[in-house]
This record gives C-alpha cells, sequence and structure tokens, in this order.
C-alpha cells in the first residue's frame, strides 16, 4: 500500500531535503524514523527537494508499506519520535501508483524578509534594511506570468530536460516589519525561486528596470539575473494534488 505523509519543517539544521552522504537531511531523519517505527526499511519519496537551509510549511512525500496504518496513532508516535525541528500532520493512503513528485499539479513558496531587526526571526527570514519600492516590485513580477522559460533563474548546470514553467501567481505583500513574496507554479526549477527574489530586489533597488527584467528573461542566462537570496527567508508552503490520487 502507498501513503502520502505531510509534514513541516525548520531546515536550518539540515542539507536539504534530499538524502546526502555524510550529511543530515530531512529525507534522512524522516526516513529512519519511519523505519524504526515501522520496523521495516522506509524510503521516502518527496515532492520536491529543497536546499540546504531551506524551510517547509508543508512539504509531501509518500512511501509504501504492506500493512494498513493507524494514521492518528503513527502521526502522535513519530511526533513523539522526530527532533522538535520536523512535524508530521497527517498520513492518508494513496492509489498504487500516486507519486508526491509526479502528480503535484501546483506548488507554491514564499520568501519572508524582516525590515527591522527581530531576534526571533534572524535564522528563517532575510534581514534586509534598504528602501524598497514594492509597487515596481509587483509591476515586474506580473511580468515573471508572461513568460514560460527561467532558465536564467535556474542553477547553472542543473540536470533538466526542460525550463519551462508555468507560474499562476507571484506578488509581494507588507505585513508590518515584513515582506513576503509569494509565487505558485507548475514546477520549479533549481534556486529558481532566491534567484527571482534577489532579481526582484535588484528590481525595488532600482538597479534593474522592467525593461532590463524583460531581457534578463528573454537572455536564457543566469549571469545576467541577479545573486540568489539567502536560503534562510526560503519556505515550501503547499502542493497541490488532483482528488484522483487519494483512495476513497
Amino acid at each position: 500500500m502507498r501513503y502520502f505523509i505531510e509534514f513541516s519543517y525548520n531546515g536550518t539544521d539540515y542539507h536539504g531535503w534530499q538524502v546526502q552522504p555524510n550529511a543530515v537531511t530531512v529525507q534522512s531523519v524522516l526516513d529512519n524514523a519511519l523505519t524504526v517505527l515501522l520496523k521495516i526499511p522506509i524510503n521516502t519519496m518527496g515532492a520536491g527537494r529543497t536546499d540546504t537551509g531551506v524551510h517547509a510549511t508543508k512539504m509531501v512525500a509518500h512511501f509504501d508499506y504492506d500493512l494498513v496504518i493507524d494514521a492518528v496513532d503513527l502521526v502522535y508516535k513519530l511526533n513523539s519520535f522526530l527532533p522538535k525541528t520536523i512535524a508530521v500532520h497527517n498520513i492518508r493512503s494513496v492509489k498504487a501508483d500516486a507519486h508526491a513528485r509526479f502528480d503535484a499539479t501546483q506548488r507554491t513558496y514564499y520568501y519572508k524578509i524582516a525590515t527591522s531587526k527581530d531576534v526571533f526571526s534572524f535564522a528563517t527570514a532575510f534581514y534586509y534594511t534598504k528602501n524598497l519600492d514594492l509597487n515596481l516590485m509587483n509591476k515586474a513580477s506580473n511580468i515573471l506570468l508572461d513568460y514560460s522559460d527561467f532558465k536564467c533563474f535556474s542553477r547553472a548546470h542543473s540536470d533538466v530536460k526542460t525550463h519551462i514553467c508555468t507560474i499562476y501567481e507571484a506578488h509581494w505583500t507588507k505585513n508590518e516589519s515584513e515582506l513576503i513574496f509569494k509565487i505558485s507554479a507548475d514546477r520549479f526549477l533549481r534556486n529558481m525561486v532566491r534567484a527571482i527574489v534577489g532579481t526582484l530586489l535588484d528590481v525595488g533597488n532600482h538597479k534593474i528596470s522592467l525593461s532590463d527584467l524583460h531581457k534578463i528573461i528573454q537572455s536564457k542566462d543566469r549571469s545576467n539575473a541577479g545573486a540568489s537570496a539567502p536560503a534562510k527567508g526560503l519556505y515550501l508552503s503547499e502542493i497541490v494534488y488532483p482528488d484522483s490520487v487519494y483512495d476513497g
């Protein structure tokens, strides 16, 4: 039987989501917890991979297990076993061929910027005090919706077959001393959101114009875009699946 597991994590202490040799990752810690509690080797498959230091308020992975799981009981045991930086919210049975990565139809990230010094958010937001033209940044965000090839925001030499993504939503909001960038798409490239944020900050600082942004995207050259914003401000916040993946 196949199950989807929904969870969140603070990525500060982890070398990203995906299992790596000689490194502590979210996937390796979760797999170990499931293996111990279910008493057989469990290997999860995540909906995507987040880089070192990136967080998730909602991540989904699937795993296979031959027996019927008491979801409430296993969620309780996992949260007792896992470190405080990982929290499991739900476990749900799905169709045998359901895939946490390939069946996802939409993903949402947000990026958090702290505009004043905050002793509670220094590890989970990008502290940035320069004055920004938020109106111009939102105009630039709207430009993203006019394009589909985002190679200019992809990590160089990434092993992907295509740089085509459909962005559904991209905008900035201000909440007291925080700036929040929200972006939703059918898929994202490696480092894409952080590269977009860094470039939009350049727009907000009037370092590049809206016309320049068009040229950057059309160039398909990562070196023309802005520097990547720090990982600590980035959160994977939503993953959408069709109802057809679920059992009953």
